[in-house]
C-alpha cells in the first residue's frame, strides 16, 4: 500500500519535470510572436523583461514568455508554376541543411500550389524525410496553370487550423513564390484575418521578377475582387518577413533560422466589444535598447476580439 501511495505522489512530480512549457491559446489570451533582428542577424538572448507590449496604446503585463522551448508547426508553401522551377530546385538541394536548424519537436508540412493547392506531406517530425520529399513535391502534382497566392495561403492556414491538437506551439507558413498573380475574390484583408485568428506568422521568399506592387494612385479605382499579389504586405501584417532573393536555397536557410529564433509573448485579453480591432505594439525596454540600439522587431499589427 505504501508503495502505491508513493507512486501516486511521484508520478505528478515526474510529469512536471518532463513537461515543456507550451502556450495554449484561449479566448482570454492574446499571443504575439516577435522576431528581433540586428541587420540580418536574429537576436537570440532577449529575456521576458526586455519586452514591453502595448494593446491599443496600453501596456500589458505578460502572462507567458517562450523562446527556444516552444515547438513550431511550419507549412512550406511552394509555388510550382513554370517560372519557379529553378528556384525550387535550389530549395530542394539546400533543404536538409536548412531544416536541420529546426528542433526535434518541430513539425513540417509541404503544400504546393498553382491555380489550386495540393498537400504533398502532412505534418511530420521526420525532418530528413521532409527534405527528401521536396524533390517529389515540386514535380509530382498537377495544380493547374496559373497562380493563386492568397487562395493557397488560406488553404495553408486551414491546414494549420485543423492540425491535431497535440501540435501545440507556434504556427508559421513559409511561402516561396515569384509574387506574380492577380488574386480573385480573396483580398489581403480576408487572408490576414484568417492568419491572425490562428496566430499564424507568414514569411515569404520572393524570387525572379517578383516585386512588391505599387499602391493605387490617388483616385484610382481597383476592383476588390481582383487584387495584385502582395506577400510582402501579408508578412508585415502578421509579424513575418519577406525577402527578394535569386539565391532561394540560401534564403531558405536564413528564413528557417529566423522562424526558429522567434519569441512568443502573451497577455490577457483586455475588455473590448466583440469584433473590435485592437492594435499591437512591441518595444524593447530602454535597457534592452541600449544593448541593441539598431534592433528591429517584427510582430503582427493587431487582432479582432473574439465574438465577431
Amino acid at each position: 500500500m505504501l508503495f502505491i501511495v508513493l507512486l501516486g505522489l511521484l508520478a505528478p512530480l515526474a510529469r512536471a519535470q518532463d513537461a515543456t512549457p507550451i502556450f495554449h491559446a484561449g479566448v482570454s489570451d492574446v499571443r504575439v510572436d516577435v522576431q528581433a533582428v540586428a541587420g540580418a542577424t536574429p537576436i537570440e538572448d532577449l529575456k521576458r523583461n526586455d519586452f514591453a507590449v502595448f494593446d491599443s496604446g496600453t501596456v500589458q503585463p505578460l502572462t507567458y514568455f517562450g523562446h527556444e522551448s516552444e515547438p513550431v508547426s511550419l507549412v512550406l508553401l511552394l509555388d510550382v508554376s513554370g517560372s519557379m522551377q529553378k528556384s525550387l530546385e535550389e530549395i530542394a538541394q539546400r533543404a536538409n541543411e536548412a531544416l536541420s536548424l529546426l528542433s526535434p519537436a518541430d513539425r513540417v508540412a509541404i503544400m504546393v500550389f498553382g491555380r489550386t493547392t495540393a498537400l504533398h506531406q502532412d505534418f511530420s517530425d521526420n525532418l530528413a524525410e521532409t527534405a527528401r520529399q521536396l524533390q517529389a513535391a515540386i514535380h509530382g502534382h498537377d495544380v493547374g496553370s496559373g497562380t493563386a497566392i492568397n487562395a493557397a495561403v488560406l488553404d495553408a492556414a486551414s491546414l494549420l487550423h485543423n492540425r491535431p491538437s497535440r501540435l501545440s506551439g507556434r504556427n508559421a507558413i513559409l511561402i516561396v513564390t515569384d509574387n506574380l498573380c492577380i488574386n480573385y475574390k480573396h483580398p489581403d484583408a480576408e487572408v490576414v484575418r484568417a492568419l491572425d485568428e490562428d496566430n499564424i506568422v507568414l514569411d515569404a521568399i520572393v524570387t525572379g521578377r517578383g516585386i512588391r506592387p505599387a499602391p493605387p494612385r490617388l483616385g484610382e479605382y481597383r476592383n476588390p475582387d481582383f487584387t495584385p499579389a502582395d506577400v510582402f504586405h501579408l508578412a508585415e501584417e502578421t509579424g513575418g518577413d519577406a525577402i527578394h532573393s535569386n539565391q532561394a536555397g540560401a534564403a531558405l536557410h536564413d528564413m528557417i533560422e529566423a522562424i526558429r529564433a522567434r519569441y512568443s509573448l502573451s497577455y490577457r485579453l483586455p475588455p473590448a466589444a466583440p469584433g473590435a480591432w485592437r492594435s499591437i505594439e512591441v518595444e524593447l525596454t530602454p535597457i534592452a535598447r541600449q544593448r541593441y540600439p539598431n534592433a528591429v522587431l517584427h510582430y503582427r499589427a493587431g487582432y479582432y476580439t473574439p465574438g465577431s
